[in-house]
């Protein structure tokens, strides 16, 4: 049994996504139980490099997860043939220009979405690296929550017969940093540093929805700053210029009609962060993080309108639980060991950067669809 050690340039890993998701979720935890386990009884063994502009911040996360090496020279890390891969989680207004030194230096690359501010800037990242021949994948961790798993499950194995509608709602309430400290970075609320809920959320929607329900043919969409001023974590007081909620309608290429919304300015009165509602014509189905529940429609209920009465069902009892039937792993955790078998083995990741460019671009789309308050068509991007 022989061991692949593969060095892998991790910058940006000081933020919190980078941190709990990529560094500590995912590598350590890869590392800590041994690396990827391969059929013929070899293992990848992920050997990071933390990259980033804080060296405290970045010594203290090596210390603290013993990774033997850090740096603050991104050039340096590139030059060193030992580093194959290139994983980029800074914030989006500063990640392009990395990955494309990073494709000048022959790297595969890893990254997070959104993959550039603009669908054209995306396209470009897309294009340069296919055209320097190196593997190249976006993360689209939801794909990958036991939540969708199981809703998944259900769309293969034909439950919903003909689906007809998809209902998402996401979002909590991000306190303004004034008497309970924000839960998310400020630079979330500020356009001209690449916030804004449309540009977060509609890349994951756009992977979601082409993966799951079918291909999004048309955006409409209106997005709302609803908390305009907020509490930075120096505490001083900023505009919000970024929307942090957005309220959409996907039409898809089967018929098919998806609701979304989207807010970081809504108290949670669902199951969770996250709910998905698939209504087909022999079923139902609600998908949280985590969870999935269904109806048949044997099962379903007749009520009829009539306000004068007492309501004589209790709804939420009337659905039946999906089974795990499976042991489901840290989703983002996951994902990282496919694209590590892919990059040793060749093995299919499909999540490439012509993927990412997708979302990139209904980000786009849905923020013109608000400025001319229209729909807006969705062209296919070309590989």
């Amino acid at each position: 049994m022989a061991e692949r050690k593969i060095g892998i340039i991790m910058n940006g890993v000081t933020g919190r996504m980078g941190t709990n998701q990529h560094l500590v979720r995912s590598i350590v935890a890869i590392r800590n139980q041994g690396g990827v386990q391969l059929n013929n009884g070899d293992t990848i063994m992920p050997d990071p490099i933390l990259i980033g502009r804080n060296e405290s911040k970045l010594k203290a996360l090596a210390d603290k997860y013993e990774v033997e090496r850090w740096s603050t020279d991104l050039e340096s890390a590139l030059n060193d043939s030992y580093n194959e891969i290139y994983f980029d989680s800074q914030t989006t207004v500063r990640r392009a220009e990395s990955i494309k030194q990073a494709i000048a230096k022959g790297k595969h690359i890893y990254c997070e979405k959104p993959t550039a501010t603009s669908v054209e800037g995306s396209i470009e990242l897309a294009r340069l690296a296919q055209e320097a021949g190196v593997k190249n994948g976006v993360v689209q961790d939801k794909l990958f929550l036991p939540g969708l798993l199981k809703l998944k499950r259900l769309i293969d194995s034909g439950f919903f017969g003909e689906m007809l509608s998809v209902r998402m709602e996401f979002g909590y309430w991000v306190f303004e940093g004034d008497w309970q400290p924000a839960q998310r970075p400020s630079w979330n609320y500020r356009k001209e540093d690449g916030g804004g809920i449309i540009v977060d959320m509609f890349a994951h929607w756009r992977y979601v929805i082409d993966n799951l329900f079918g291909n999004v043919k048309s955006v409409s969409c209106i997005g709302k700053t609803h908390i305009p001023e907020r509490i930075d974590e120096e505490g001083e007081r900023y505009q919000a210029t970024a929307d942090d909620a957005a309220y959409a309608t996907f039409e898809l290429d089967n018929g098919v009609v998806v609701q979304a919304n989207s807010s970081w300015a809504v108290r949670v009165n669902r199951d969770d962060l996250l709910t998905i509602q698939v209504d087909g014509t022999h079923g139902s189905a609600v998908a949280g993080l985590r969870d999935c529940k269904v109806q048949h429609r044997v099962n379903t209920p007749k009520p009829t309108w009539n306000p004068d009465i007492e309501n004589p069902f209790n709804f939420e009892e009337q659905w039946e639980e999906v089974p795990s039937n499976q042991e489901y792993d840290n989703g983002f955790k996951v994902q990282w060991e496919l694209f590590l078998k892919h990059i040793v083995l060749d093995e299919a990741f499909p999540w490439d950067l012509f993927e990412g460019a997708k979302g990139t671009q209904l980000s786009d789309l849905g923020l013109q669809s608000w400025e001319e308050r229209r729909w807006v068509d969705v062209p296919d991007i070309k590989a």
